[in-house]
Parts: structure tokens; C-alpha cells; sequence
């Protein structure tokens, strides 16, 4: 007999009182849900959030040219309809007087970039380079581009960005291509913030907004935590007073950058890669650190990557205060202001992962963007032992005739589903018992009872879930 029976029959047989009645439905249509927060769980037993590990997969960009440099830093990522467009900034020196450019790469897979030769703009007498951008007003030291995918933007207005000067505010710009850039709107779109890192804006359709999050100091001028605050605007040009986002009951950090962008695959969650920074917790003694940072005030700090999500609001979850992404053993990404993410996230090529990039031996001479992979929906796994366990949500709605499923199990392992009336009895004929049991590793497994997938007559009807697991982890689910 399979290990996980006896275990399956013991959780199967649990029943749920009406306990769990008196919430109001949460209506997901067809969207994605994935379990990065606890904002559809009701109860848990025996099972717990995990947040994943991503792969190292080796260098991704290196930074070798002399526009370039040691500096290079705060690249995006824009998935423009599967050809991959990559920002950064090229900076060779922090000297006073060196002017940081916008340099441009792109990729069909994610996987090996092409630093194009474009023409536009002039390095030491020669057009031969891919600098897309550069302005003698800083601009280009933290230059942010974004797909305007608000309804009724014009062509010409496809692209836009965003680049913040020090105490000054965000300016904006405009291109129709991509390549093609020019101010727009007045001098600064917004001044109330202190935008001396990578700042953010996109268009979320779940908030009908464009939402902005910027660097921020907890204390007056450069004083206190580095911290994010956010606005909103209809438009870019006419902002809500801005306010700082709220971590919940968790300790004070430095962030340095916040990486808040839509996830793909369901835009209503915000997922936020941001760069966790210790000022003053020096990896290594000043004799071994210093020779290595071309900047000598970088070498007594460390940093490391955190994963935050939000959606919407001045809110964000930070169920894990664990790294994302830990600096790794190679010792020059435990100096300097290292480990920053990249702004963007870009899906392989065979359908079941994601990329991002992370910045590597910032300030040093091999300085350069590292890939990671993670399974598509894979930052957060609600994760069942060998004893088995159980989630149950709160109740939802939903307009898909079908369920499917993201999850991963072991052979011994197992997935079953129940719907439950909103009182949290089982349905007739949805019964845990009666799903049909669901193992393996699978990005969009559709949900039987006995054999039967159609959930059409419960559309609209608020249901709760079941998920009865036993050596499994389940990523997201989705009525379509």
C-alpha cells in the first residue's frame, strides 16, 4: 500500500465546521492566484508558506566596455511581445565630472544577450555602441523604462521612462521604439521624494493607475533607513500625496532599491525583488576588502536580495524576512553595494520557467548581471510534508469552468481538491474523496472528480477550497 494512504484517508475524513462563515466572497473571475501572502487562506494545518530558491545560472551580461564599467548598475528588463529589451547604466567611474550613459541589450531567450551597435549617440568619435541614452543631467543614472500598456496610449507613446535626480524629482520621457528617446512632459513629472536609486512606475490595470514607487529616507534629508514610498497618478502628471509603504510588524531595513513590478502571469499581485543593504556589516577585515572595490567607501557593507509582494495600497507583505537571493560564496559579492535585482522578469523559453537578473561584483572590475531561474508562479510554495497536511481558503468566487493547478509532488506524494459550500461543508460529488489523485510536477494541471472537470454550475457561487497535500508543494491555482 502507498505510504500516503492511511494519511490521505485521515485528512480526507476531516470535516469543517460553519465556523469559517460570515466573510465575504472574494471574487477571482478567472485570474491566477498564487500564495505569496496569506490574503486567501483561512486556515492551514500542517502545511506552511515556503519561499522558494532560485538557480544560479551563470553570467547573463557582462559589463566589458568602456562605457560601461564597474559602475554599470540598476538594469530593467522589458518583455516587448517576446523580444527582451534590456536597460542599464554605464558608469566607468564615480569621479566627479563622469557622465553616466544608458546603455541597451537584447534577447530572444533570455538566455544569451546582443549588445547592438545603434548609431545614436557619440563615444569618444565613434556612433559603434549601444548607448541608448545619455544627458548631462543625470539622467541616465537611474533611467527606468516601462511598456505604457494603458488603454488609448498612442503608438508614439509605447515606451516611457522615468529618471530621478537627487532632492529634484522624476522627469519622464517618451519613445515610440524603444531606442528613440525625448523628454516628456514638464522638467519634473514629480518632486516630492529623494529618488537617489532605481525608482518604478507601470500601469496596473488592476488599480486603473499608474502607480509609482520611489526611494525615500525614514529621516529628514539622507538621514534614518532608505525606505520606498509610493503615488498614484491617472496620468503622470497629477500625483496623490505620496506616502510611505507600510512593512507591517517587522523590524526597520535598509532598502536600497524595491524592484515592484506586476507579475506577469497575474498582474492584480505586485511581486517586489528588492536589494537589502547593511551599511556598516562588513563581510571581511578593511585589508581584504578594500584591494577588492574599486571604490573604497564600498568595501565596509553588504548586501543581499528580499522578495515582497503586494496588491496595491501602501502595503507590503513581508511574510519572509529570510534572503531571496544570499550573496553565495564567491567573495567578491560580499563587498561593495552588491546583489542589486534587476527591474523585470521574463519567461524560458519551455514554458515551465522564469529569469531574472541579479547584479554581480558590483564596483569591482569583473563586474557583471547574473541569470536566475525559478518556476513559472515558483517565489512562494504552500508546502505539505510526508505527514500530509491541509489548506482551506476563504470564500471565493470565480467565472472559469475549470480548475488547474501549479504544484509539484513526490512520487509518494499527493494533491486533492475539495469545493465547500461557503460554510465550509463539501460539495456533493467535489468531495476530497472524490478527486482524482494528482502527482508529479506540473504547471497547469486541470482538477478531476471522477473524472469530470466541469465547474460551470458553481460559477459565480462562493466556494471555498480544500487542498488536501502529502509531500507536495502548490505554486498557484486558477478557474479559467
Amino acid at each position: 500500500m502507498r505510504p500516503s494512504a492511511s494519511v490521505l484517508v485521515s485528512l480526507l475524513a476531516v470535516g469543517w465546521a460553519g465556523s469559517l462563515s460570515g466573510a465575504e466572497p472574494i471574487a477571482l473571475g478567472d485570474r491566477r492566484e498564487l500564495f505569496v501572502d496569506h490574503a486567501l487562506i483561512a486556515s492551514m494545518d500542517n502545511v506552511g508558506l515556503r519561499l522558494q530558491e532560485p538557480r544560479r545560472a551563470g553570467t547573463a551580461l557582462t559589463f566589458d566596455r568602456p562605457w560601461e564599467g564597474v559602475f554599470s548598475a540598476y538594469a530593467t528588463i522589458l518583455n516587448d511581445d517576446g523580444l527582451y529589451r534590456m536597460y542599464y547604466r554605464g558608469l566607468p567611474s564615480t569621479a566627479p565630472g563622469t557622465i553616466a550613459r544608458t546603455a541597451y541589450a537584447e534577447s530572444r531567450d533570455g538566455i544569451t544577450w546582443v549588445k547592438p551597435s545603434l548609431g545614436l549617440y557619440e563615444w569618444e568619435g565613434s556612433t559603434d555602441n549601444n548607448i541608448v541614452f545619455a544627458e548631462t543631467n543625470s539622467f541616465s543614472r537611474n533611467f527606468s523604462p516601462f511598456i505604457d500598456d494603458r488603454p488609448g496610449v498612442p503608438a508614439a507613446e509605447r515606451f516611457k521612462a522615468i529618471a530621478g535626480v537627487e532632492t529634484k524629482g522624476l522627469a519622464a520621457f517618451v519613445s515610440a521604439d524603444g531606442l528613440n528617446w525625448k523628454p516628456w512632459g514638464p522638467e519634473y513629472i514629480f518632486t516630492a521624494g529623494m529618488f537617489d536609486s532605481h525608482n518604478v512606475v507601470f500601469w496596473s490595470e488592476h488599480e486603473q493607475a499608474y502607480v509609482c514607487y520611489f526611494r525615500t529616507w525614514t529621516g529628514e534629508g539622507f538621514e534614518g533607513y532608505r525606505t520606498i514610498s509610493r503615488t498614484t497618478s491617472p496620468d503622470l502628471l497629477n500625483w496623490t500625496p505620496p506616502g510611505a509603504m507600510d512593512f507591517g510588524p517587522t523590524p526597520m531595513e535598509h532598502l536600497y532599491t524595491n524592484g515592484t513590478q506586476p507579475y506577469f502571469r497575474a498582474p492584480h499581485i505586485y511581486v517586489a525583488l528588492a536589494k537589502r543593504f547593511f551599511p556598516e556589516k562588513a563581510a571581511f577585515a578593511p585589508e581584504k576588502a578594500m584591494p577588492m572595490v574599486v571604490s573604497k567607501t564600498h568595501g565596509d557593507s553588504s548586501s543581499d536580495a528580499i522578495f515582497m509582494s503586494s496588491r496595491g495600497g501602501d502595503r507590503y507583505d513581508r511574510t519572509f524576512m529570510e534572503a531571496f537571493v544570499r550573496p553565495g560564496p564567491a567573495d567578491e559579492d560580499w563587498v561593495a553595494r552588491d546583489n542589486t535585482p534587476a527591474l523585470g522578469l521574463v519567461p524560458a523559453a519551455n514554458g515551465r520557467e522564469m529569469y531574472f537578473y541579479r547584479m554581480s561584483h558590483y564596483g569591482q572590475p569583473t563586474a557583471h548581471l547574473t541569470r536566475h531561474v525559478l518556476r513559472l508562479d515558483g517565489f512562494v510554495a504552500v508546502n505539505a510534508p510526508y505527514a500530509g497536511g491541509q489548506l482551506i481558503t476563504k470564500p471565493v468566487t470565480f467565472s472559469g469552468e475549470e480548475l488547474v493547478l501549479n504544484y509539484q509532488s513526490s512520487a509518494a506524494g499527493s494533491v486533492q481538491v475539495e469545493l465547500q459550500d461557503e460554510a465550509g461543508h463539501p460539495l456533493p460529488g467535489f468531495e476530497a474523496e472524490a478527486c482524482d489523485l494528482i502527482f508529479g510536477d506540473e504547471i497547469d494541471r486541470v482538477v478531476r472528480w471522477g473524472g469530470e472537470a466541469d465547474l460551470s454550475k458553481w460559477v459565480g457561487k462562493a466556494v471555498r477550497l480544500r487542498f488536501v497535500l502529502v509531500d507536495a508543494d502548490l505554486y498557484s491555482f486558477q478557474f479559467r
